[in-house]
């Protein structure tokens, strides 16, 4: 099924590509460790429904969502209404698998709209994949409703979002993901550029989006109390050199401890890290994977 696993796989299209990449992504995400209150090499974090391996198979079985999504958009080649309602409705599709392989978890729900949405927003035009370029595209597609949306009882992110009157994951996606544009990658690049290592600078990349997002599974389970010890906790860490410094690794297992006794998660943040992640390769994907686009 996927170009992944193929040593021998023909030069890929830029739908194979880009699907790559988004499993990539999703399974660099949760390998990362130790991350605070998240499924990783570790153990299950805070959650008692989620391991590992359950991440692994749920991000493989997206590839196809994700080729789709991509090609969709090729074909399409616009932002329009068309485009924005078949993306819904493969996105759907996408979650139902992700459920059936899951036997009910959600896994992944956030990244298949985050990751499609940038799929989508690549796929329009691929010789323009600078992260300001695909953002500006997804965030243009967000800003369409789905149309053949069916009613469904409101998703625990929205809950949140309507009882504390703030943004969520449709939000940022508008917006063109400012968490990662203007806290992720920078701080990725930052991190990177001071020799942290490429697994602290990742982990540094997660704590500036933690820094100041409103995640909206952190509020659901531990409310504004858990988010705001979410916020200070990813800010002393940062402060005190990042998590390639001793300080630092000592603060960022104080709020790995915080968000278990809180029995708090940040999987937005976790999304928008691997959203961080597929920006930062994408280009060079492309580049290694198809020749110059």
């Amino acid at each position: 099924m996927s170009a992944l696993k193929n040593q021998h796989q023909p030069t890929l299209s830029v739908a194979e590509c880009l699907a790559d990449l988004a499993v990539e992504v999703l399974i660099d995400e949760v390998d990362l460790s130790p991350k605070p209150g998240l499924v990783d090499r570790r153990g299950n974090g805070a959650h008692d429904d989620l391991h590992r391996g359950l991440m692994h198979a749920s991000a493989l079985s997206l590839w196809p969502a994700f080729k789709e999504m991509a090609q969709a958009a090729a074909e399409q080649s616009a932002v329009n209404q068309s485009l924005r309602d078949e993306l819904g409705r493969l996105g759907r599709e996408a979650e139902a698998e992700m459920l059936r392989v899951t036997r009910g978890v959600n896994t992944h729900r956030g990244a298949i709209w985050a990751l499609g949405l940038l799929c989508a927003g690549a796929a329009l035009d691929s010789q323009a994949t600078s992260a300001a370029e695909v953002t500006l595209r997804a965030a243009r597609i967000a800003m369409l409703n789905d149309r053949a949306m069916p009613a469904a009882p409101e998703s625990h992110g929205a809950q949140v979002c309507r009882l504390y009157g703030l943004p969520g994951a449709r939000e940022q996606a508008q917006l063109g993901f400012p968490a990662v544009m203007q806290h992720g990658l920078p701080q990725l690049h930052r991190s990177r550029e001071a020799q942290s290592g490429e697994q602290n600078s990742r982990l540094d990349a997660l704590l500036s989006i933690m820094t100041q997002l409103t995640d909206t599974c952190v509020l659901y389970r531990a409310g504004m109390a858990g988010l705001d010890c979410m916020q200070s906790g990813a800010r002393a860490v940062i402060a005190a050199g990042g998590c390639a410094s001793l300080d630092g690794r000592r603060l960022l297992r104080d709020l790995d401890n915080d968000m278990l006794r809180l029995r708090a998660s940040p999987g937005g943040a976790a999304d928008l890290l691997a959203v961080t992640l597929f920006l930062d390769r994408l280009t060079p994907a492309l580049q290694a994977q198809i020749g110059s686009v």
